[in-house]
């Protein structure tokens, strides 16, 4: 018997402001820091032109761009390791991410 995927990879997605800004709204675990969680999960799952955007939103609410998971680490620490996603430290960093 052979399984079948839940999900197929959507490509081209479209990304309106306004599924942009829903990302403000998620919803973390108990045990981490909501602004940190909603950074990540934008960073995670936003191509690079919509992550920009969605961090201009975050600041805008003034929101903690430095905030950390409760291994102490920010989002702009865990981007630095990946090395494809210098642009997206970049936005961070240009945003007051240290």
């Amino acid at each position: 018997m052979s399984l079948k995927k839940d999900k197929e990879k959507v490509l081209d997605e479209v990304w309106t402001e306004e599924r942009v800004k829903d990302f403000l709204d998620v919803k973390p675990a108990e045990d981490i820091e909501a602004d940190f969680h909603v950074l990540l999960k934008a960073y995670q799952s936003m191509r690079l032109e919509n992550f920009a955007e969605f961090v201009g939103f975050f600041t805008a609410q003034d929101r903690n761009i430095n905030a950390t998971n409760p291994k102490g680490e920010t989002v702009l620490s865990i981007v630095k390791q990946h090395r494809a996603s210098a642009d997206y430290a970049e936005v961070l960093s240009a945003n007051g991410a240290a």
